[in-house]
């Protein structure tokens, strides 16, 4: 979710969400009107690529405060936190810093040396940034980390940023985004990655009618698994990509666990599940114009355990693959899925249907025509396997392509209903898709993908592709739990409100989040969570889990808790992965689609996603907001600027910034999932008027995720637990402002060091829980977090004769 807040000489506008096309539209009507205005629109799934476009009066001053929220992912057992710089030139003064608030000790902390490529994550064996500033605080449940890189610093970090993007270095001090290799100026990516102490059975939080259940188990055994690979090595892949696929394969195939079985299915034009004998025998030799018969059904081969002699042969085998033919997505994909399935039966000739008969739409319209097939008897080989300790084995396929379906069944919608039939019941399988470059059909196979319960990653062409190919695998690679599943009785939550509830394997080092709204006058909830677990260390047997957990209901709202918003952007999220993997909208009624509920909730509770955009602009001095459709008849700027309540008074008002969001961290029960960062700023000067289109930030890491970060603007000052600032807080003088008998300015400071006079704390008697106290910077009282603009008139004093000062107990002070 994104928030922008633009001060235009001296006073400040909120960004309001609208639907994307009407955002774009009141953005453009402002522009042709030469009126100040701004837009920020998310640019792709999956990630959080977006612009921000400008308009500028002229001899105008306007600086841009631009906010984020993200929850934080549990991966590789850390939460990592990537702050890109790109600051377009060498700045002087040039500071990131990070605040994490935890209710739990922090017990890992690290801050490895800032990522100038497609790095993998860092781990606990990475050197470490020797310029990042780490203080610890609060019995280890807060850290701030501080990174400031001179003018030496930065030149380095931009040299060895253009080293390894061939990026010209004699560009690098200049602004450019002619594509993602060729931008200059960019110093890297700052990372900070933590985690903490965790209760193994899961934690849950309840407040304000709303609960969250999070589950990231350590100490589980491993089970094992049955990988399938399918590798494609049709003709796209030649040259340095099916190199660099040999090379993770070969990293990969070593990771395997000894209890873990694998087989590996190569497509190109035809496909082939390898025999391991292969590599004993002399190779066929494949003239360059060789020709693979597509429609000839592969053998299927029994997997192979892992070990190392197995695993040799493996290699072996992938030394030899060789690019060349077309794309068999749809035979590739039937393969696999068949070698699963033949673990659950005997040794007997198989019937393989490459396509059946069924209506399917067509592609050009949503009219059913029927298709015949063939059937084709493959005949299986002969199973050596210990059958029982096959059949128990987690079954993963992990399918890699470069391209679009070009032989055998191109149709995607057919390629996903073939897919969605055949991989069903208690025995499917969970789909991993990797496109490797830019060429790959991704809306095809990320539907195959979220269909199949896994996820599709895209792996960028360059020089630690392989890397990047065995970083993903390491994610997949030790399944801890099977068929997992929350359930909540029926009488607690209200129905349809719960997100995802089902998982059919948890990986070790992620996290699993629940969330739901609780039934009315609900006194305390008590989930179960259940599944299938390993035994012991060498995963050959597995027994049931089950825990139940009793949580408390609190009859009155606890504090900064704002447990509605994250249930709302993980509906959001579940329901655009739900639009995402239909073939079609079979909803009758358009309001109850994935995506119109999806918008709704989006323009409800403000976040930006693919359906939504924030636009910004000034307005006149009788100029007003409403929520005015794009499809009324006057034009949507004539709208927003029409009726209503005075934008400037909005400024913090509405479901965007709720009190909830005071403090930094998000869970301050338990739950360890908050860090905050100080709100982005970005000044324009213009002497004429312009029309700027700028790229803001290029992570390249999962979807935003909502209320981790303080609230905008507040946050900047670390008055994040003091909510009721907002309305007499000044950003074009870094002051609380009170209207008196006459205006009272009371300066803020943006450093973490809180400001302290030199002759000690004075004394003073209007402290704010009555009598005596002493005279402290804001930040240092706790009792003063509780009340209210009309208290602290009563209550404020000067700090060194200049800043925001409160009258405080002694008790109550450096809390």
């Amino acid at each position: 979710m994104y928030s922008l807040l633009r001060t235009i000489d001296g006073k400040s506008y909120k960004a309001y969400v609208k639907e994307k096309e009407e955002a774009k539209q009141i953005y453009q009507e402002a522009v042709s009107q030469g009126i100040s205005a701004a837009h920020v629109s998310a640019k792709a799934r999956d990630s959080n690529h977006f612009t921000v476009a400008v308009n500028v009066e002229s001899l105008s001053s306007v600086t841009f405060n631009l906010t984020y929220e993200e929850l934080l992912t549990l991966q590789d057992g850390v939460y990592t936190h990537g702050i890109n710089m790109f600051p377009g030139s060498l700045v002087p003064n040039y500071t990131i810093t990070v605040r994490i608030v935890e209710t739990e000790k922090i017990t890992v902390l690290r801050v490895p040396e800032v990522r100038t490529g497609n790095e993998i994550d860092a781990t606990e064996t990475d050197a470490q940034n020797s310029k990042a500033v780490i203080i610890r605080g609060h019995d280890d449940r807060e850290a701030t980390i501080t990174f400031k890189p001179d003018l030496d610093e930065q030149t380095r970090l931009m040299h060895v940023y253009a080293v390894k993007t061939n990026v010209s270095e004699s560009n690098t001090n200049h602004l450019s985004l002619d594509g993602d290799n060729k931008a200059e100026g960019v110093l890297g990516q700052f990372v900070v990655q933590y985690d903490v102490e965790r209760n193994n059975d899961g934690n849950v939080l309840v407040n304000d009618g709303y609960f969250v259940h999070f589950f990231a188990p350590k100490n589980l055994p491993v089970l094992n698994k049955y990988v399938i690979f399918v590798l494609d090595t049709s003709g796209s892949m030649s040259g340095r990509k099916i190199e660099q696929l040999k090379e993770a394969m070969f990293k990969i195939l070593s990771d395997l666990n000894p209890g873990d079985y694998f087989s590996i299915v190569e497509f190109a034009s035809s496909v082939t599940v390898h025999d391991l004998k292969e590599a004993d025998q002399e190779p066929p030799k494949r003239h360059y114009y060789y020709y693979d018969d597509y429609s000839k059904a592969p053998t299927l081969v029994d997997p192979s355990q892992a070990t190392p002699d197995n695993i040799a042969k493996a290699k072996e085998i992938i030394r030899r693959f060789e690019a060349v033919g077309g794309t068999n997505i749809d035979g590739a994909l039937d393969c696999a899925v068949r070698l699963n399935n033949k673990r659950f039966r005997k040794s007997q000739p198989e019937e393989v249907s490459t396509n059946t008969t069924e209506a399917v739409p067509t592609a050009a319209t949503d009219e059913l025509t029927t298709e015949s097939t063939s059937t084709t008897t493959v005949a299986a080989t002969p199973s050596s396997l210990d059958s029982e300790k096959v059949k128990v084995l987690e079954p993963i396929i992990i399918f890699l392509t470069d391209g679009d379906a070009t032989v055998g069944e191109t149709n995607p919608q057919r390629i996903t209903a073939h897919l969605a039939e055949k991989n069903s019941g208690p025995n499917k399988a969970i789909v991993f898709v990797l496109e490797f470059g830019e060429d790959a059909d991704y809306k095809l196979l990320r539907k195959i993908a979220l269909r199949h319960q896994g996820f599709s990653r895209r792996i960028y062409e360059g020089a630690d592709a392989a890397l990047q190919l065995t970083n993903f695998y390491r994610q997949v690679s030790s399944p801890l739990m099977a068929n997992v599943k929350f359930s909540y009785p029926a009488d607690q939550v209200k129905i349809g409100t719960v997100t995802k509830d089902e998982y059919r394997t948890f990986f070790a080092g992620s996290e699993v989040v629940v969330a739901g709204q609780l039934a009315d006058a609900v006194t305390e909830l008590t989930p179960t969570l259940s599944g299938f677990c390993g035994v012991d260390n060498d995963g050959t047997a597995r027994k049931k889990y089950e825990k139940k957990t009793k949580v408390p209901v609190p009859l009155k709202k606890q504090g900064y808790l704002p447990l509605e918003r994250l249930w709302a952007y993980l509906t959001i999220k579940q329901l655009l992965d739900q639009k995402d993997a239909d073939d079609v909208d079979i909803a009758v009624d358009k309001e109850h689609t994935p995506e119109k509920k999806a918008l709704n909730l989006a323009l409800k509770y403000e976040f930006v996603t693919p359906l939504t955009s924030l636009v910004v602009v000034k307005p006149n001095t009788t100029s007003a907001v409403n929520a005015e459709s794009v499809d009324n008849k006057k034009s949507s700027y004539d709208s927003y600027m029409t009726g209503g309540v005075p934008l400037s008074s909005q400024l913090f008002s509405g479901p965007a910034y709720p009190s909830s969001f005071a403090g930094g961290g998000f869970a301050p029960l338990s739950a360890p999932i908050s860090l905050s960062q100080t709100p982005m700023s970005l000044s324009f000067q213009a002497e004429a008027f312009e029309e700027s289109e700028t790229l803001v930030d290029d992570y390249d890491v999962k979807d935003f995720y909502p209320t981790t970060t303080p609230p905008p603007v507040r946050g900047i000052y670390h008055l994040e637990k003091f909510p009721w600032a907002d309305s007499i807080l000044d950003l074009s003088q870094d002051a609380l402002v009170l209207q008196l008998n006459e205006t009272v300015t009371l300066k803020l400071t943006r450093d973490t060091n809180v400001p302290k006079s030199s002759s000690g704390d004075a004394d003073c008697t209007n402290a704010v829980q009555g009598g005596a106290g002493l005279c402290v910077y804001l930040t240092r009282c706790e009792s003063a977090q509780n009340i209210t603009e009309d208290d602290y008139k009563s209550n404020y004093c000067l700090v060194d004769q200049t800043y925001a000062g409160v009258c405080c107990p002694k008790k109550d002070i450096d809390l």
